[in-house]
């Protein structure tokens, strides 16, 4: 069953400056019940509008948002369902805890806004800080407590009143990189545990390919691909969505009597296999740890190290390909100095069309 629907959502913005702005432009979408859905996409994309748009916060321009079958938002009849009758639960990015209050208070402040009795309240404080680790915290107050968990007082309110949908807009940008690492399975453990739909709005590739069963891709407010993370790492439908998922190398080639040459270099063809309808002018995607180095004289492309960076993970090579520049991921076993001959090779590369 489908628990939060979009169907040709458009959200428009009034500017002084460049008149209307399409922040959103005809979504439609489905996130099913119980899954983790991520809104993946560069700063200015749409995906904290869309999410806004969900919530309650905002009213779309065009289209309609069901939430467990009911309509909450249909442009074409003004209704708009309050954020609070949504049946919602949402994390911001700024943790947004009031410092006043203590533990026990932030967390019980949506069931003292719905008049919720003392004793139930008690007993579903205690059972939301259960589950997010904080018990025996609840007389502390927030300066008291680190970034996480203050995060996690964040998202024991969101949960306190037993929502069926979360929102998490970017909730973990705030952390240091290995908190943010440890509370993305916090997140996602939570979400199992309780049989949530989660909607998760990031623009850090691992960390949405980390805590996602699907995942959107946007860009300037459309879709540009939906799907589960390994469908979007290995079948990506355009060079953006290749590029926005991890390290790439994008190689500019010219395709003569069948053999694919690197632009600035028609003496060496490449070693890569020529699709059958190939352009004149192609570009060429590979990752940096698919292309592997070896000695000259060897099979591959002959080149050089332009550049030598040591990694706490790997070595980073800069390789050129003609007037191009190549970034190789190699093992630390895999040494060469600057300025050594080798011969480049490449693995699973994939064709886009060329674009200047």
């Amino acid at each position: 069953m489908d628990q939060i629907v979009l169907r040709n959502i458009t959200k428009r913005f009034a500017t002084r400056t460049m008149g209307d702005v399409t922040a959103v432009d005809h979504f439609n979408l489905s996130v099913r019940e119980g899954e983790c859905f991520s809104f993946l996409g560069p700063s200015g994309c749409g995906k904290s509008t869309t999410l806004r748009l969900i919530a309650g916060f905002e009213e779309p321009s065009e289209g309609e948002i069901e939430i467990g079958g009911r309509p909450v938002s249909v442009s074409s009849q003004n209704l708009c369902v309050p954020p609070e009758e949504r049946g919602l639960g949402m994390v911001f990015q700024s943790y947004a805890v009031w410092p006043h209050m203590n533990v026990f208070e932030n967390v019980a402040f949506p069931l003292r806004i719905q008049k919720t009795g003392r004793e139930e309240t008690g007993r579903r404080v205690k059972e939301a800080l259960e589950h997010v680790g904080l018990s025996g915290l609840e007389s502390r107050f927030p300066a008291d407590l680190s970034g996480g968990q203050q995060q996690r007082i964040a998202l024991a309110r969101a949960i306190v009143t037993r929502p069926k949908t979360l929102l998490l807009d970017e909730p973990l940008s705030n952390l240091d990189p290995m908190l943010r690492e440890s509370m993305r399975f916090e997140i996602r453990k939570l979400q199992k545990k309780l049989n949530l739909t989660v909607i998760f709005v990031t623009h850090d590739q691992a960390e949405a390919m980390a805590v996602s069963d699907r995942m959107m891709v946007c860009d300037m407010g459309k879709i540009i691909q939906t799907g589960t993370p390994e469908e979007l790492y290995n079948r990506p439908n355009s060079r953006f969505v290749y590029g926005f998922l991890g390290e790439s190398d994008f190689l500019n080639v010219v395709i003569k009597d069948g053999k694919a040459y690197a632009e600035g270099d028609l003496d060496h063809a490449l070693p890569i296999p020529v699709p059958s309808d190939a352009k004149e002018r192609m570009t060429v995607a590979t990752r940096p740890n698919l292309i592997g180095l070896s000695g000259p004289g060897e099979d591959g492309y002959p080149s050089h190290i332009e550049k030598r960076i040591f990694l706490p993970d790997s070595t980073e090579y800069l390789v050129p390909a003609g007037g191009q520049i190549l970034k190789v991921r190699t093992p630390h076993r895999v040494l060469f100095s600057e300025g050594e001959a080798c011969a480049v090779r490449f693995a699973a590369p994939v064709w886009f069309p060329y674009e200047d």
